[in-house]
């Protein structure tokens, strides 16, 4: 499961999630991606990761194509919308799920929050708290009444029989070279919930694979994800894609970019009568708009 076969034609894929409008973080990871491929003779695909139904909104879609095109990002085909493809997520949850690497989780957060604080060293990782296992241990015929009951619960991976199952593995970093996965850091972390049918780490996998992604370019912040989803390639059978990341854009007190910032979406300095050309080339030195400037993760 650690051979990893270097891909031969690239095929790369920008992937904002319909929340808000993209800023000019999200500008330059686009444009970033869509020169990697350009560069190597490849592709640039869209992927519309709506899985969140409730922040996930039409105008939001709308106003990313909207933004992308008046930037200048071109891709191939047609845009992959996630919320089409939960079919797929739910048949890899369900073949961890036959081979008993993923368990029902009734642990409300509030729940899951007392129990970390009364522990008073409750282990950390990349997103915080890791969950304690409470749910693991449970007795199966527990845990059978209260699925037949309907109780309402998430799906976690058990890190350590997946890892069990797995071995040691390891992932391509495009800049660092051959990376050791940790994904036993990040703890049982949740592949379904009731709210959501599939998570990031889930969907993100199976589409990658699925639509042929080879290159995959993302922010720092994404990094520790990538253990995760090592992990769930291995389990299911998938190819690797090389990764490479790239710096976040940071305001001047050091804040992250988020939809919520003012007067930096890429709608506000189109109305403001930004020249995208000049734009792309200014993203393309590294050169951003006043007080913006990039910062490791």
């Amino acid at each position: 499961m650690n051979d990893l076969p270097l891909p031969q034609h690239m095929v790369t894929r920008f992937a904002p999630s319909p929340t808000g409008r993209l800023h000019v973080g999200h500008g330059w990871s686009a444009l970033m991606a869509m020169d990697m491929a350009r560069g190597a003779g490849g592709e640039l695909h869209l992927r519309i990761e709506d899985i969140d139904g409730t922040r996930s909104r039409p105008e939001h879609v709308a106003g990313i194509i909207e933004d992308l095109r008046w930037l200048g990002i071109e891709w191939q085909g047609e845009p992959l919308f996630q919320s089409q493809r939960l079919g797929l997520y739910d048949a890899a949850l369900d073949r961890l799920r036959r081979r008993g690497l993923v368990y029902p989780c009734f642990c409300t957060r509030a729940g899951i929050a007392a129990e970390i604080a009364a522990s008073g060293s409750a282990p950390h990782g990349s997103e915080g708290p890791v969950y304690p296992g409470t749910c693991r241990a449970l007795d199966p015929a527990i845990r059978a009444e209260r699925l037949r009951r309907g109780e309402p619960h998430c799906w976690r991976l058990d890190i350590g029989r997946a890892l069990a199952e797995t071995g040691p593995l390891r992932w391509r970093d495009m800049d660092a070279g051959e990376v050791e996965a940790r994904p036993g850091l990040a703890g049982d972390v949740v592949l379904a919930r009731k709210d959501a049918p599939t998570s990031y780490h889930l969907a993100a996998t199976v589409d990658d694979a699925a639509t042929g992604i080879t290159h995959i370019l993302r922010g720092v912040d994404l990094r520790a994800a990538t253990d995760i989803h090592r992990l769930l390639q291995a389990l299911l059978g998938l190819p690797s894609p090389l990764y490479r990341f790239h710096p976040l854009l940071v305001d001047a007190q050091g804040r992250r970019l988020a939809k919520r910032t003012q007067g930096l979406a890429l709608a506000e300095l189109r109305a403001a009568g930004a020249d995208p050309a000049r734009l792309r080339e200014d993203l393309r030195a590294c050169r951003f708009p006043v007080g913006i400037h990039a910062a490791s993760a």
